[in-house]
This record gives structure tokens, sequence and C-alpha cells, in this order.
């Protein structure tokens, strides 16, 4: 195992890895394993079953493939490095920013929960065309990917927005990505596609809104609690791999369910449970406020201090209140 902050061959294709010929390469393409990041996150014993490579093999090849995206010991130094190296994208309101810490992170989960119309949707919009714009601007010239779960994605709405902010709003449509998701299989087949496709893309931003609709709908009643948990529980991890590994901010919305026990404070929590709530790296609870307004406050973020700010949802998209 390499040791941390030792340098490695820069590794670009998979056929650059120890042990994997032409012939390899084609049964592991064949079998969704195209990038040297899925080779990675993958078990010796998934690989073999997958391309019928003997076990052996296939524990050489992940073993390689981990060294070369830097899976090894590192030091909390190199930790602090990487950090920092990772990317902001500004939401559109300097409140908003400065309380997630100069916006939403690249190799991060930022989740965004909340109640119908409190504004979860619109910033999903608003970071869509915003990633598109120049680092000064807080962009990242960069594309989008939107899975969308619950047919809330409007076109119209990044068409207003693109305006807002002086861009032609054809281009910023041609830069995102769009998919529907039909069901919870569905969505997490999407996930593993994206690997490859966010490399090739530029892509610097995957919002998936919602969460956890489909689950909830397939797997209803306390008897299909624990696979409904399992199924999320993966899901989650496939995107945390993802932002960690292709250096993407991550972004998902939530809803929120009524809890009958609690009398006092707020009776509302983000569906999921534990598996969701301890997934995401910042979590953001939104709240509806008088006319546009809308409240967001820091939930869960290791790194951020608790707080709230308020912003607006305006025609032209997410700003501060005058």
């Amino acid at each position: 195992m390499a040791e941390g902050g030792s340098e490695r061959p820069l590794i670009r294709d998979i056929t650059e890895l120890p042990g994997i010929g032409p012939t390899t390469a084609q049964k592991l393409v064949e079998a969704g394993y195209s990038t040297i990041e899925a080779i990675a996150v993958a078990t010796p014993l998934e690989l073999s079953n997958a391309t019928g490579i003997p076990l052996q093999t296939a524990a050489k090849i992940v073993k390689a493939a981990r060294e070369a995206v830097g899976f090894t010991i590192k030091t909390a130094l190199d930790l602090k490095r990487e950090r920092l190296s990772a990317k902001k994208i500004t939401t559109g309101s300097k409140n908003l920013d400065e309380l997630l810490g100069g916006g939403v992170e690249t190799k991060n989960i930022t989740e965004f929960f909340g109640e119908f119309g409190s504004g979860k949707t619109q910033i999903c919009h608003q970071l869509s065309v915003n990633v598109q714009l120049p680092e000064e601007q807080g962009g990242l010239e960069a594309k989008a990917v939107y899975i969308d779960t619950e047919g809330t994605f409007r076109w119209e709405r990044i068409e207003q927005m693109a305006r807002g902010l002086g861009l032609d709003p054809d281009k910023v449509m041609e830069n995102i990505y769009w998919v529907r998701a039909i069901n919870s299989h569905h969505q997490m087949a999407i996930v593993e596609e994206l690997f490859g496709f966010i490399k090739r893309e530029n892509v610097k931003l995957l919002v998936v809104d919602s969460l956890t609709s489909h689950f909830r709908a397939e797997f209803p009643g306390r008897e299909n609690l624990a696979m409904r948990q399992q199924l999320l529980n993966k899901h989650l991890h496939q995107l945390m791999r993802l932002a960690e590994m292709l250096d993407v901010a991550v972004v998902i919305t939530n809803q929120v369910m009524a809890r009958p026990d609690v009398f006092y404070g707020d009776p509302t929590q983000a569906v999921g449970g534990h598996v969701v709530g301890h997934a995401p790296g910042v979590r953001v609870q939104l709240k509806k406020s008088r006319g546009n307004k809308r409240i967001a406050r820091i939930v869960d973020a290791p790194h951020l201090p608790e707080g709230e700010t308020v912003f607006v949802i305006t025609e032209w998209g997410i700003r501060d209140p005058e």
C-alpha cells in the first residue's frame, strides 16, 4: 500500500492498470466497469462475477485501481489539502452561501429538506444554472446532471434564471443533462452509469430531486422498512463515492413527515431516518416565511457552525432579501 503523500504514477485509462490486457478491458467495459473509479469501488468478487475474470486477477485489478485513485493511507495534512481543494458553487444568495461556508461544495453531499413549496427544487434549478458561471462569479464553468424523480424539473424556470444572469438560455439548457428516474432501481442504475459520463462531459453538479420519493412509494409499511433502508443506504454510498472520487457537488432534496409524538418544537423530520441523517455532509432545513422569503437552517454539518439565514425566491431565481 502506498504511503500517504507519496507520488503515484498518473493512470488515466483502465488499460494502463496492471493485469488488464485488451480482452480483459473489453470484458470490464461490457460489464459496466469502464473507468478506474468504477473498478476502485467494486469488490473483487463483484468484478469476478460480472466479468468471468478469475478472483485472484480481479483482486489485483481492484487493488491497483484503488491505489491509482488514492484510496490509500493518508496523513491528516493530506486530508486537509484535499478538503481545501474542494470547490464551491454559489446559490445566488450571499446569505445562503455564507451559511454553507461559501456555497455548495464539491466532494460532498448537500441535502435540502423541507415541506412542499419551501424552495428545494428552486435551489436545485438555480445551482444547475450557476455551476456554468465562471469561477470568479461563483461557478465552475461546468455542466450539471439533474435526476428528476417526481417530474418537478421545469425548463421554463431554467430559462428565467439564465436571463436573470444575462446568459443565453438555450446554451444554459444545453449544459444541463436531465433524466427522469421511473423507480428506485432505475434511480440507482442511473447513478452507476454516471461514473463514466461525468468524467467525459465535464459535469460538476449532480442533483437528485428528490432522493426518497420512489423508495417511500415502493416500500410502504413497517414490514418493508428494512429493505427500503438497505437500498437507500446503498444508494447514498453510491452518491458519496461519486462526489468524493469525481470532485462533484451532489445535491439531494428530501421531503418531511409529521412526527405525532413531538409536542414542543418542530413536529416535522426529514424522510429516511438515520440512514439519510448520517450520509450527507451538510443538511439544510428550508421553511416558508412571509411572501417569497424562505428560512434556511443548518441542521447538521461537522465543519460548519449552526445557524440560519433568510433568502428570497424571485422571478429571476434565488437572491438575498432587499
